[in-house]
């Protein structure tokens, strides 16, 4: 005897479903994550860094106090932490996107990111958690093939 499927709309969606997922997942290569995941959150980085200088990398007045009040850090001086997170606001997503270095730069803004978690802005975890998982992902896969890391076998 033999045995009949029965098929249902279920079945068909589910079908649909499942080799629009299997057709994803061969199309969109881990290179293409990991460039798009490099290039965002050093956009976020680096637009944050350009709202403290004003021309290539004077720091403003504005700046200076927002380190010296808002985002007063306890083991460091402002006007120090006020230079040294605007330079690595600047130059880490630019290593970043190049994919050189990826893994430094991505640990120095994971570090950087923690840092603002538990001494500047503790509630807003939701932002840092989704800035540290891109940032992990860096480190843990490295910047893909497309990157100045591959072409000079630094990964």
């Amino acid at each position: 005897m033999k045995t009949t499927e029965f098929s249902s709309p279920d079945n068909g969606l589910r079908s649909l479903w499942n080799n629009a997922w299997r057709s994803l997942e061969r199309y969109v290569s881990d290179n293409l994550l990991l460039l798009i995941a490099r290039v965002g959150i050093a956009a976020v980085f680096f637009l944050s860094g350009r709202t403290k200088v004003t021309g290539f990398m004077t720091l403003k007045p504005s700046t200076y106090e927002l380190f010296r009040t808002e985002y007063a850090l306890p083991l460091i001086p402002y006007d120090i932490a006020a230079h040294l997170a605007t330079l690595a606001e600047h130059g880490f997503p630019v290593l970043l996107v190049l994919g050189l270095f990826s893994r430094f730069a991505a640990a120095g803004l994971l570090l950087m990111t923690l840092v603002i978690e538990i001494f500047v802005y503790p509630d807003a975890w939701p932002t840092h958690l989704i800035w540290g998982g891109l940032l992990l992902l860096i480190l843990s896969r490295g910047a893909g093939r497309w990157s100045l890391d591959r072409l000079f076998k630094l990964v």
